[in-house]
This record gives C-alpha cells, structure tokens and sequence, in this order.
C-alpha cells in the first residue's frame, strides 16, 4: 500500500515533510521522508478519538 506522498508524489525536498489538517487546524496526516507516517481522527468537540502510525501503534479514545 502507498502512502499519502507516494500517491501524490510528494517532493520532501522541496516541500518538506507532509502535513495535513482539517478545517479546525488539527493534524489528520503527518508524514516524515523517511516513510514514517502517522493519522488522528478527532470528534466534532475537537478531541483525539483515534491516532495510528507506520510503526503499527494505534490507540482509540473514549470520552463521556
């Protein structure tokens, strides 16, 4: 499977590492040049619900 850069073809050394945000300027997607890379997903208060990344660690959030 390819990552968000690879799909893409993002150029890490013109543009620097990779870097996505949602509306409210959360991190969604982060991707470093090396391969690692790391996704959260948050819910519609702003709070981390779930983060995973390349090296396979994941967590999910609950919240009352």
């Amino acid at each position: 499977m390819k990552t968000i850069a690879q799909q893409i073809k993002w150029n890490f050394k013109t543009n620097g590492d990779l870097e996505i945000k949602d509306k409210n300027g959360n991190e969604i997607y982060y991707e470093h040049s090396n391969g690692f890379w790391s996704k959260r997903e948050y819910d519609s208060q702003g709070k981390l619900i779930y983060f995973e990344n390349s090296d396979r660690d994941w967590i999910k959030y609950e919240y009352d």
